[in-house]
């Protein structure tokens, strides 16, 4: 199954993919991990077609290593999938692997995503070297609704609570 982990930056989608990720024995691709795998930091660009080639190679990862394990979970994190091309990309492959696919998409107050992404900042715990508040608003402004099947988690609430409902969904 592929899992799109879909919501703003600082919502929380990379802790409760890797949380899931333990629980369901699956494994987490990380955009901001292959990005820095891939580039040395003067490479990289932040921008769209960068983001774009990331996914790329986390879509034919994900095809690796399904086509290895069917019943293996990949979680697809870091892009907030703010674009209805992203998420039609992303479906087209699923299609094509013959895998079930599910979208959750992280919510929080902005009160939590100021506070989680400044606590990122000062720490250096985040690899995405562009993750502020700004970006947030900026991402918000031009985030396209989505249209497919989804579940909302509101990860204001504890991560048990927010881990129960994306597995209810997911078994």
């Amino acid at each position: 199954m592929i899992i799109l982990m879909a919501g703003l930056p600082g919502t929380g989608k990379s802790t409760l993919a890797r949380e899931l990720a333990q629980q369901m024995n699956g494994r987490v691709l990380s955009k901001d991990e292959f990005r820095h795998s891939l580039f040395k930091p003067e490479e990289v660009e932040y921008s769209a077609r960068q983001d774009d080639f990331c996914l790329q190679l986390m879509l034919e990862t994900a095809g690796y290593l399904l086509s290895r394990d069917p019943a293996k979970i990949v979680f697809l994190d870091g892009r907030p999938f703010s674009r209805r091309y992203q998420i039609e990309n992303v479906l087209a492959v699923a299609t094509s692997l013959h895998q079930p696919w599910r979208i959750l998409e992280c919510v929080c107050s902005e009160e939590t995503v100021r506070r989680r992404l400044e606590a990122d900042a000062d720490g250096g715990s985040h690899p995405a070297g562009d993750r502020n508040f700004q970006l947030y608003l900026e991402v918000k402004a031009r985030f396209e609704a989505i249209l497919h099947p989804k579940t909302v988690i509101d990860t204001d609430q504890p991560i048990t609570s927010c881990l129960q409902q994306a597995l209810a969904v997911l078994r």
